[in-house]
């Protein structure tokens, strides 16, 4: 009877254990989930917001997206120990799901992001940021809907009826993993996107026919940051694999090389031997942190 009780006492010891892994209980912040940041289409966009104990001013706007397809289940499944490098840096993150490919081209994506980044500087007082303190990061699409935003941020439409629209979408820098920049010029051979098959399946998402290759062109020139650059670029941390087969370094070291020549502050990270995402990726957002310390000042 005796042995049959530290059974069960050894039982409910692990299950304690579990539940402290699962559910870490040093970890101050608040997560509120399913905010509504705009409509379409008869559907809601959502964001989760995590709010540390102590702010510091910093907003980051995390994109949840791979392959330019998002969904809310992805944030617990894939990113909460990035975010909680964030939180725990005191940055307030904002997990932004967006609409999805194929039913959604990059496009109509981009106007998801762009409201959402109004709606958080709307809001900014109600989660102590500062508006002119936020940042925009993701990894492979979502660091390239990261590049596309910032490149292309919209200014506040003041005649709107709706004050959200008031706000300007811009962002004050940009942090983010493996992000195509150019899909004209996707690889050290020149090739287009078109000619990796690995990339096929994402194709979609640039035009509902892949095989109307004039029109897949077109939309991908259009949808390729690098054709956007200007020297008032915002400060630009990305951070790529060597050896990574779906968005070759390529794309990362043509970009950077861009701003330098436009003295646009930035740096590119390389990870030698590493492909498209990595373990033990949720520790380097705290140089994700670092950036957003270093070119999100408290005095901005």
């Amino acid at each position: 009877m005796k042995v049959k009780k530290n059974k069960i006492v050894l039982l409910l010891f692990v299950l304690f254990l579990n539940a402290v892994t699962l559910f870490p209980q040093n970890l101050n912040y608040e997560r509120k989930q399913d905010v509504v940041y705009g409509r379409k289409d008869g559907m809601a966009l959502t964001m989760d917001v995590f709010s540390p104990e102590k702010p510091n001013g910093i907003g980051v706007v995390l994109l949840i997206s791979g392959g330019w397809f998002s969904s809310h289940n992805a944030i617990d499944v894939d990113w909460v120990p990035s975010i909680e490098t964030l939180v725990k840096r005191g940055i307030t993150v904002f997990a932004v799901v967006h609409s999805s490919m194929p039913e959604y081209k990059i496009p109509e994506i981009e106007q998801d992001i762009a409201r959402a980044v109004r709606f958080i500087k709307y809001h900014a007082k109600d989660w102590n940021i500062s508006p002119a303190r936020i940042g925009i990061t993701g990894q492979s699409s979502g660091g390239h809907l990261s590049l596309m935003h910032a490149v292309n941020a919209a200014k506040a439409d003041t005649s709107s009826k709706d004050p959200v629209d008031r706000e300007s979408s811009a962002v004050g820098a940009v942090a983010c993993f493996y992000p195509p920049t150019d899909f004209l010029y996707f690889g050290p051979d020149g090739a287009n996107v078109l000619s990796n098959p690995r990339f096929r399946k994402f194709l979609p998402a640039f035009v509902n026919d892949p095989n109307d290759i004039e029109a897949l062109k077109k939309v991908a020139e259009e949808v390729s940051p690098v054709k956007y650059l200007t020297s008032s670029m915002v400060p630009v941390l990305i951070i790529a694999g060597s050896e990574d087969k779906l968005v070759p370094i390529q794309q990362s070291k043509n970009f950077i090389e861009k701003l330098k020549s436009l003295n646009v502050p930035c740096e590119l990270d390389i990870r030698e031997g590493k492909d498209h995402g990595w373990p033990g990726i949720a520790n380097d957002y705290n140089k994700i942190a670092d950036w957003y310390e270093k070119y999100l000042p408290a005095n901005k």
